[in-house]
């Protein structure tokens, strides 16, 4: 039986995602992973544990993700980006620290974040795992074209000049050292939350002072 002319069939089924709820997603599998990951170890962990944990199916997981140890990658790269926002608003003469302070303080993008105890315990698990190691090294040599893009355009220089893309080397290594050094110096016991992120800060500050010693 045809359908009548003038009759208009209309698509069913949901309706897609918005890229807002893809990266809800994304990150709500980040964190049922890292859970897991700590709980029982990488090895152990099934893509069918991660998506039940979040309500999904593994194919829904893989469909987000590559591998397992990929699914922790929303968590490694939200800090990355923060820094790299802070890096385009630096303005010569302005001390990166108070910079940093305005963004992750005051404007609260680092409450907003993943949490810290979360992020830390999955940095403490890079020292074991090879596959969290690669994906963690991997996060960072990714971001690094960013920090040296915004660098550039700080200094009105091309976006392939050496210097800053040196600079961002720098920057780099430097953030990626703080991270792993708060994580590795902090236990799942020891400060609360507020405690933590005071300490993460301080570290954060330390190393953008060291690095900037040569940036002017």
């Amino acid at each position: 039986m045809t359908a009548a002319r003038g009759d208009i069939r209309r698509p069913t089924g949901r309706p897609p995602l918005t890229e807002e709820r893809k990266a809800e997603i994304r990150l709500e599998i980040a964190r049922a992973a890292v859970d897991l990951f700590v709980t029982q170890g990488v090895a152990a962990t099934t893509g069918e544990q991660i998506g039940a944990a979040v309500g999904v199916s593994a194919r829904t997981v893989w469909r987000y993700f590559p591998s397992k140890e990929s699914c922790v990658r929303p968590l490694f790269s939200a800090g990355i980006d923060l820094i790299a926002d802070c890096l385009r608003q630096w303005r010569p003469g302005e001390a990166l620290e108070e910079v940093i302070d305005r963004e992750f303080v005051v404007e609260g993008h680092l409450q907003a974040g993943p949490d810290r105890s979360t992020v830390g315990a999955l940095v403490r698990l890079t020292r074991t795992e090879p596959g969290l190691r690669a994906i963690w090294l991997q996060t960072y040599d990714e971001a690094e074209p960013a920090f040296a893009g915004a660098l550039a355009e700080r200094a009105g220089l091309p976006a392939d000049d050496l210097r800053p893309a040196i600079q961002a080397a720098m920057f780099n290594a430097a953030l990626r050292a703080a991270v792993e050094y708060h994580a590795w110096h902090t236990t799942d016991t020891a400060p609360d939350p507020e405690t933590a992120q005071a300490q993460l800060m301080a570290t954060l500050r330390s190393a953008m002072e060291v690095v900037t010693e040569g940036v002017v």
